[in-house]
């Protein structure tokens, strides 16, 4: 390590210190950069390589890269915007990404909602549903059930370990909602914040949860917790399935598309 300016207040989730301390834990060893950028360490074949998630790279990468000692190593590149990448390959095409813009008040986003979005909302809100907000705890129930769900329906997930330790590390930047129905829980949502922005990171529901619309009400309430906080925009993650997608969509998220993925290795020139 090396001293480092610290990271920018609009940054993404894996560039977050609490991410970093999160990956320590989990016995990794991440590198600050000294303009703050946080690198990532893998194996990939014997091969020890390094990643610079969701950043777009700094003019002076070669420098930062050599001052660290590690300009040699390849390098996994996948910043959130397109940007110039000089000297590197892409290896994948862009993605789209989800994400609500949470500066506006509350009846600019109100007004932002699809009509139908809007009236499961109202039922919901009319309903016998109440929520129930508070910090994740590293034993809680909801990251067994991210387990099975994710085998059941094969997506991948942090591991619950990684999530465990962003808890231990940062309890404070993590929001549990749940969702009750007459005193039983029907739904969650857990989000992560990082700045001036949060993430949507899990989230599940049950036959009752989905037929009382749960997730609009925690999702809406979401919004307006985070927003009171200082958080001006929600990562709501890659456009998945068209199910998933219209739901996110009918909240009011807007889609932008990342700038690939790319590597960056000297022996390549």
């Amino acid at each position: 390590m090396f001293d480092t300016s610290p990271p920018p207040t609009d940054h993404a989730l894996m560039q977050d210190s609490a991410f970093a301390t999160a990956l320590t834990l989990c016995g990794g060893t991440p590198f600050r950069l000294p303009s703050g950028l946080l690198l990532l360490t893998r194996s990939v074949a014997g091969v020890p390589i390094l990643m610079l998630p969701r950043a777009a790279p700094p003019t002076d990468l070669h420098a930062q890269l050599t001052q660290a000692g590690l300009a040699r190593r390849p390098l996994i590149l996948s910043p959130e915007r397109p940007c110039a990448m000089p000297r590197a390959l892409r290896i994948s095409p862009p993605r789209n990404l989800l994400s609500l813009d949470l500066s506006t008040n509350k009846e600019i986003r109100r007004a932002a909602l699809h009509q139908k979005w809007r009236n499961q909302l109202r039922r919901a809100e009319n309903s016998a549903l109440r929520l129930r907000i508070r910090p994740l705890s590293p034993d809680h129930p909801v990251l067994d059930r991210e387990t099975d769900q994710a085998r059941t329906r094969r997506y991948q997930n942090w591991p619950p370990a990684l999530t465990a330790a962003f808890v231990q590390a940062a309890p404070a930047q993590t929001l549990l909602f749940t969702a009750l129905l007459r005193g039983y829980e029907v739904a969650h949502m857990l989000f992560l914040t990082h700045g001036t922005r949060a993430t949507y990171h899990i989230g599940h529901t049950t036959d009752a949860g989905r037929s009382s619309h749960a997730h609009n009400l925690i999702l809406w309430e979401a919004m307006q917790h985070l927003h009171a906080a200082g958080i001006t925009r929600l990562d709501l993650g890659p456009q998945t399935t068209q199910q998933i997608d219209r739901f996110k969509c009918r909240a009011g998220a807007k889609l932008h598309s990342t700038g690939g993925t790319w590597l960056r290795w000297a022996v390549l020139g």
